[in-house]
């Protein structure tokens, strides 16, 4: 086990012991032998294909996010209806269908809602930025149009990010896959609607996704997108940006992404960032590349590549397990993917 995958399966073992005690199905006492069993097994991590009831609608350009005990998957080019997976039975229903066509989309969870922010809608290759915040409530099982996005603000297959109550968009494309890459900062408060300007990132970047670690945000991955030039692929980014929430500043990374490429899904795991998949002008087939960058060594690693490579997907993190589902297996718009992935600790053999 290397070094990030150590720290990754400790404290998502932690974590593991914690929402035990917290729902009272562990008692206090058994804390210790838990971690300390945990901390012997070390058994690495792995993917695994969890045992479904039904099946998810394939689809590409997606979002997937957890909330409350279950796994949306919405949005897609086309209209795709909303599937949602729930874990603990392992079964595939429906939701509402979005009233509007979704997809270049990292969808957020907040406060017991899911918002779309930062998406585009339309046809390849000039695809329009969707003008309003879009916002799911499963409790009702009912879409609604919130607060309009700033005209001049926006854009789509941006990075988002839901942290201390408020949703940030990094980067993002105003004209779908034309040269309309942008470097642009936003935050969006949904308890009043209003939009900010934050400063810019220090490159432009699209078709990535973003997370928060320890009150920083991580642009990582990405391309600048530009089908006019036939550079549709081709012009990834390596940089790793980072933004310091409290000081408003803005840095770069010593160490770049090692294998640079856009249609990237992102999460964060154990305090570390996670880039997975993705699409390049180096192979045909989309990448089942995971790199693990640890903020704590500056240092990244490799972990176990996805079972099948994918990109145009969102993964997400639920009760300290990676989750990734859909996506399109080759460049480009196909073939569309309909499996769903686990990334937990090894099983014992």
């Amino acid at each position: 086990m290397n070094q990030i995958q150590r720290r990754i399966f400790l404290r998502s073992a932690l974590a593991t012991v914690v929402l035990m005690l917290g729902t009272g199905s562990a008692p206090a006492e058994t804390t210790e032998p838990a971690i300390a069993t945990a901390l012997a097994a070390e058994p690495g991590l792995e993917w695994s294909a969890p045992r479904t009831e039904g099946r998810a609608t394939a689809r590409h350009e997606n979002g997937f996010v957890a909330l409350n005990g279950r796994l949306y998957l919405l949005g897609g080019r086309g209209r795709r209806p909303l599937d949602i997976f729930d874990p603990a039975t392992g079964r595939w229903t429906q939701g509402a269908q979005p009233p509007v066509e979704i997809h270049h989309v990292q969808a957020v969870a907040h406060e017991g809602k899911l918002y779309v922010l930062g998406a585009l809608t339309g046809s390849f290759p000039e695809e329009a930025p969707q003008p309003n915040v879009l916002i799911y409530d499963p409790s009702v099982n009912r879409w609604t149009r919130g607060p309009a996005v700033p005209p001049n603000r926006r854009r789509g297959a941006s990075g988002v990010v839901a942290h201390g109550g408020l949703i940030y968009v990094v980067g993002g494309n105003t004209r779908g896959h034309m040269s309309g890459y942008v470097s642009w900062l936003d935050s969006f408060d949904p308890a009043t609607g209003i939009w900010k300007t934050l400063p810019d990132a220090p490159r432009s970047r699209d078709h990535f996704h973003s997370v928060a670690i320890d009150g920083k945000l991580y642009a990582a991955g990405g391309r600048r997108t530009s089908y006019e030039s036939n550079q549709t692929l081709a012009l990834v980014i390596p940089e790793v940006d980072v933004y310091d929430i409290a000081t408003g500043q803005w840095r770069t990374l010593d160490t770049p992404l090692p294998t640079p490429r856009g249609g990237t899904a992102s999460v964060s795991l154990g305090g570390q960032l996670l880039v997975m998949g993705g699409e390049s002008v180096r192979q045909q087939k989309a990448h089942r590349e995971v790199e693990a960058y640890d903020p704590v060594t500056g240092r990244w690693e490799t972990l176990p590549p996805l079972p099948v490579g994918r990109h145009g997907t969102q993964a997400s993190l639920h009760k300290g397990l990676v989750y990734i589902s859909a996506g399109s297996a080759d460049q480009g718009g196909g073939p569309e993917l309909n499996d769903i992935f686990v990334l937990g600790p090894r099983t014992a053999n």
